[in-house]
């Protein structure tokens, strides 16, 4: 037998209207109150006890799970953030004049339940601590001309986890509207290797419509029409689409399947299934020591020369410097340097220029800086012949202007102008050219949480900054390996925050790439996901590496959860991914310096 959730009209709250006829009619002589003048007390909460998920929910940061739960088998689940209080909004049709109850059970660490825009006096109910299911509950009456009402569960910015469950608003209804019925006619159209168009039928009384992929609403849409985009090349999908007025959203559609096409763009041009990257300190001397390119192992599938670096942090000329002898001894001739990247060329592996590091600042504010960049990386590739770029923007070179706050559609210059660059150059060299990323977890899976300024202002403007340019170049990006070091906790899709130091932070930001995420919160503002022959997971090779270093049996675990759905810690990652690239790591020379115990590891595990 189904385990229902208690019915809600068990000891409903009457209206004031409603005790009133029942009064009247004890009197003798007075028979009944017309239809219109008495109206049914109803539940207006629609989706109160969260069993469809957030449907008819707005959102800033809020999942439903299933534990733990008051009825049903659902609940709400938000973690507020620093800046965000993780509210869950729903506007109802009410009458004026009307009385109505609102409820709801919560637990958590302050948590709140109100209802604005009352036409009177808006309330909220709250509580400081609920360690268990707590009732909250509070009265209004709507003012002479409101129709409308929005309901609220919020927490108090920077807490725990909040739960909610069975929210309802009982009085007079607000009239007899329905939600639309589901939209027919829906089919493919053009379909590229990242984008799929889709058309349907209009339907009578909608006034809007969500369109989701695979299950996961993506995007809402006025019209009858909308590109799905950001989608992986060579995969199907499976498209749906619902009608929403005032009173709710429609059903889904019948289901359509559609196909991207193979593309022509990144791909992974020469590298194995499963590639081992590491970055080469090749223009300067640390305490790891110079380590000459042909003595690198043949276990590295991609070699990063660290680095090429501007001759000032705007003029976009990159200058790459080998190591003198006086800081690195051992250093190869130009000619030896040169003989080492054809050797591992003619061995299959790939060459790149890595742009940036620690010290190399790089801003392309002016389109003459653009042009400067690809002229003077063009000459770096060109004179030593090398297969690719690598770019490692960090500190200051990535930031977003103020109310730049579209991931899709960047209007900052020195995001721009580099998106602008890089699809020069893969232009230029075409197919084969290999092109990685290496940004902070600061600059991507942060986004998650927080994008540029924010809408009030106050944010960090590099946060999530490097969120347009992946985009944009993601039909072009050969490898992502986001650097999962020096990291600061980030916030995973479990609205829970991960800490370096284990496979479960490795885990929950790899998740992250490979299931997409929505930017600052916005569930109509989806980063899409990565295609995982593209993605790569960037670690430190030693203790002295760097911070974040986990030990190989972390690494294995990281691995197996990720690609085989075994071995997972408490973070349970969205997908299976047998096809994941691969790991990063800085540097080859500190593996070097550990005696390859990184190295080995990988070998051991990917054969």
């Amino acid at each position: 037998m189904d385990r229902a959730r208690p019915a809600r009209s068990a000891g409903r709250p009457r209206s004031v209207l409603a005790l009133l006829t029942a009064a009247l009619l004890a009197v003798p002589g007075v028979t009944a109150l017309s239809s219109a003048a008495v109206a049914a007390d109803a539940d207006l909460v629609r989706n109160g006890g969260f069993e469809s998920g957030l449907d008819n929910w707005s959102c800033t940061a809020g999942k439903t799970v299933g534990s733990p739960v008051h009825g049903g088998s659902a609940a709400l689940q938000a973690t507020p953030a620093g800046s965000d209080n993780a509210q869950c909004a729903q506007t109802v049709t009410v009458q004026p004049n009307a009385q109505y109850t609102l409820s709801g059970y919560v637990r958590g660490s302050y948590v709140y339940l109100g209802a604005s825009g009352t036409g009177t006096t808006d309330v909220s109910s709250w509580t400081q601590s609920a360690p268990d299911w707590q009732k909250l509950t509070t009265t209004f009456t709507t003012g002479a001309a409101t129709t409308k009402v929005t309901l609220y569960t919020h927490g108090w910015y920077g807490t725990g986890a909040y739960y909610a469950d069975d929210v309802s608003l009982v009085g007079p209804g607000g009239g007899t509207a329905q939600p639309p019925a589901p939209p027919t006619g829906l089919k493919a159209g053009t379909v590229t290797s990242s984008s799929v168009a889709l058309s349907w039928s209009a339907v009578t009384g909608a006034t809007g419509y969500a369109v989701y992929r695979d299950g996961v609403k993506t995007q809402t849409v006025s019209g009858t029409s909308a590109t799905v985009s950001g989608l992986a090349a060579a995969t199907a999908y499976s498209f749906q689409v619902t009608a929403a007025n005032d009173a709710g959203e429609s059903a889904k559609s019948a289901a359509v399947t559609a196909t991207t096409s193979a593309g022509t763009g990144g791909g992974s041009p020469g590298l194995p299934a499963h590639a081992l990257v590491g970055y080469l300190h090749t223009t300067f001397a640390n305490g790891s020591g110079y380590t000459r390119l042909a003595d690198v192992p043949d276990s590295w599938d991609v070699i990063d020369l660290a680095f090429g670096e501007p001759t000032s942090v705007t003029s976009g000329d990159i200058r790459f410097n080998r190591c003198p002898v006086t800081e690195c001894p051992n250093v190869e001739s130009d000619a030896d340097f040169k003989a080492a990247i054809k050797a591992k060329q003619a061995a299959g592996k790939k060459v790149l220029i890595s742009i940036g590091g620690q010290n190399g600042q790089v801003q392309l504010t002016t389109a003459a800086a653009r042009d400067t960049f690809v002229s003077s990386v063009s000459k770096i590739i060109d004179d030593y012949g090398l297969d690719g770029l690598d770019i490692d923007f960090e500190g200051h070179s990535l930031s977003l202007n103020t109310n730049d706050t579209d991931f899709r559609n960047p209007t900052t210059p020195v995001i721009v102008n580099l998106i602008s660059a890089l699809k020069t150059l893969k232009a230029k060299y075409g197919a084969a050219f290999v092109l990685t990323m290496a940004p902070e977890t600061f600059f991507v899976q942060n986004g998650y949480q927080f994008y540029g300024t924010g809408k009030w202002g106050g944010q960090d403007p590099r946060c999530g900054a490097y969120l347009p340019v992946i985009h944009a170049l993601r039909d072009d990006l050969t490898l992502l390996h986001v650097q999962d070091y020096n990291s600061g906790p980030i916030m995973g899709l479990d609205n829970q925050y991960h800490s370096m130091g284990g496979a479960d932070f490795h885990i929950a930001m790899t998740d992250m790439l490979l299931t997409g995420f929505p930017v600052a919160g916005d569930p109509n503002n989806v980063f899409p996901p990565l295609r995982p022959d593209q993605v790569a997971i960037g670690m430190p090779a030693s203790t002295n590496a760097g911070n974040g270093y986990v030990s190989p049996a972390e690494v294995t675990r990281t691995l197996d959860c990720l690609t085989k759905r075994t071995n997972c810690g408490s973070y349970t990652p969205h997908g299976t991914w047998p096809a994941l690239r691969g790991l990063m790591t800085w540097s080859v020379n500190w593996d070097r310096y550990a005696n390859w115990e990184f190295q080995k590891n990988f070998d051991a595990y990917f054969g």
